[in-house]
């Protein structure tokens, strides 16, 4: 088939690998986003997809938007049968949904109709979710409701963080994805409708998110640091009550642990080679993983070998941001 495939991050590259490697389909072009500002020096850079297109010289499309009549012409003209689309990023209108011969697909990260939206991977750690998976659907103007082609399912282990879901979903969805255009070549495949009632919307994930409360349950803040690592990571605050500004103290690693009634959500009730026990609303967060402002991420083990008169026990975190929060009221 020719096939015009859509996606920007390393996860759609990885589909886009497969699809060259297979070798069955011909790739006439490549959709991925504009090009971005990255690093410290803000230098425009290709996405991933973009990159590997040009490795294989392929002909690559970066249109802000697909609502201009002029780019739906040009997708028109290139007589495609099918369009992948993994991660792209850009909304599909009607039209472009519609010019392919057999329409678009994509390849979504969760097990529709369980996690629709952009931030599905993150969202079922997040949930306490024990499975996930990668769905093939065929697209249609909603967010992520069109009849499901094929489903790969995948298990959530308690260790998993949400870059290592991740990687687990880039390995099973390009096989599901040849799989499903195996299938719509041979006029094999089985459509199935969502639904709607079990589906929940996976918004976005924002850095204000990252923020840990630790008058929630124990249980839901380790749930928030595997879902939020490596992006964009959970932090608490730390310092003196006259300090201009908190330091943000990241959180890559934490557990569920024994917690107390007698001291306040936040306190520090423990600092050792285990970890360092912090009090929430029904027990303790044990962190095993932290980074210092401006320091590399370390083990608690490591940390407290040069800087454990920051974790003394009866320490209260995250107050400063809450005193900041009361004078800009």
């Amino acid at each position: 088939m020719r096939i015009v495939f859509a996606g920007t991050p390393e996860f759609a590259a990885l589909h886009l690998q497969a699809l060259l490697s297979n070798g069955h389909h011909e790739i006439v072009a490549v959709y991925t986003q504009p090009d971005r500002p990255a690093g410290r020096g803000k230098k425009l850079t290709a996405s991933p997809v973009k990159s590997l297109a040009q490795t294989h010289g392929l002909p690559v499309l970066q249109p802000r938007s697909l609502k201009d009549v002029a780019q739906q012409k040009i997708l028109l003209d290139l007589n495609a049968d099918i369009m992948v689309v993994v991660a792209y990023g850009l909304l599909l209108p009607k039209t472009i949904l519609e010019t392919p011969k057999l329409g678009c697909i994509n390849v979504h990260g969760s097990l529709l109709p369980r996690w629709r939206g952009a931030a599905p991977i993150q969202r079922a750690i997040e949930a306490g979710d024990k499975e996930t998976g990668v769905t093939i659907m065929q697209m249609n103007e909603g967010l992520d409701t069109g009849e499901m082609l094929l489903k790969a399912h995948c298990p959530i282990t308690e260790q998993d963080t949400a870059g290592s879901l991740h990687d687990k979903l880039a390995k099973i969805g390009p096989p599901a994805l040849l799989k499903t255009l195996l299938a719509l070549e041979e006029g094999t495949a089985v459509a199935e409708k969502q639904d709607d009632e079990q589906s929940n919307y996976a918004p976005k994930i924002s850095k204000d998110e990252a923020l840990l409360d630790w008058n929630q349950p124990a249980q839901s803040l380790a749930l928030k640091v595997r879902a939020f690592n490596p992006f964009p990571v959970t932090y608490t605050t730390f310092g003196e009550a006259g300090m201009a500004q908190a330091e943000r103290l990241r959180i890559w690693r934490a557990e569920v642990g024994p917690g107390s009634k007698e001291v306040l959500p936040g306190t520090i009730l423990e600092a050792d080679n285990h970890g360092i026990c912090i009090n929430t609303a029904d027990g303790g967060l044990v962190v095993t993983e932290l980074q210092l402002p401006g320091k590399k991420r370390l083990p608690v083990v490591e940390l407290l070998k040069s800087r454990s008169e920051l974790f003394t026990p009866g320490t209260l975190l995250g107050q400063q941001l809450t005193t900041q929060r009361a004078k800009s009221q």
